[in-house]
């Protein structure tokens, strides 16, 4: 019986005129390589997908742009008919307001605006000028019809246009909106008196003429 050493294992023969790499078994291939061609088209496929997702967020990104500026106009319009329903308001609580200030103004005028009343009456003028009412109306302006009112009529040889020569009742604006016209009496220059005084001149050359050639002849 023989002994075998130990370490060493038996190797196969091997055939004559054969190689070592011939006898060992050559490694199969892994599964699920992917042919050389197909990469070009993996990598098509996710350009395409690419192509889409920009194309996607472009649309988002103009969507959310007009939402935007939607939204602004919105905002605008909103605080223009705020500000609009604000002056509204405050122009019809001063127009009925305005008969009160009539009163002070026509006791100022007679020296009846003394004590308490005086200082009420100050006060109410104070605040209704800080919410932006403004009066206007004076003598010798000339009468504009946007914002006079005229009462009373008459004819001046010493104006040259439609002038205001009394304020009735001064008026109101706020801001550029007139609330009240200034009623007014009105004269107007009068009417043939320029032709008057032309005439009058043409009538004095002659006299003129004569005086300085010794007046008409004796007969």
């Amino acid at each position: 019986m023989t002994e075998e050493t130990p370490g060493f294992e038996e190797k196969p023969d091997v055939p004559s005129g054969a190689t070592s790499d011939d006898a060992e078994p050559k490694a199969a291939p892994e599964e699920g390589a992917a042919p050389a061609g197909d990469g070009h088209a993996e990598n098509a496929g996710l350009v395409a997908q690419l192509d889409q997702v920009r194309t996607a967020l472009g649309e988002r990104t103009a969507d959310l742009q007009r939402l935007q500026a939607e939204y602004q106009n919105y905002r605008r319009r909103v605080e223009r008919d705020r500000i609009a329903v604000k002056e509204i308001a405050i122009a019809n609580l001063l127009t009925e307001l305005l008969p009160v200030l009539d009163d002070i103004g026509r006791a100022r005028e007679h020296g009846e605006l003394v004590g308490g009343f005086k200082s009420v009456a100050e006060s109410l003028e104070t605040v209704a000028a800080k919410m932006g009412l403004q009066q206007f109306g004076k003598e010798g302006e000339p009468f504009d019809p946007t914002i006079h009112e005229a009462l009373m009529h008459s004819y001046a040889p010493d104006v040259t246009e439609t002038t205001c020569v009394a304020i009735l009742q001064p008026g109101y604006r706020i801001g550029e909106r007139t609330i009240r016209p200034a009623r007014v009496a009105v004269a107007e220059p009068q009417p043939g008196a320029q032709t008057v005084k032309a005439e009058g001149a043409e009538e004095s050359t002659p006299a003129a003429d004569d005086k300085e050639s010794g007046g008409p002849d004796e007969g």
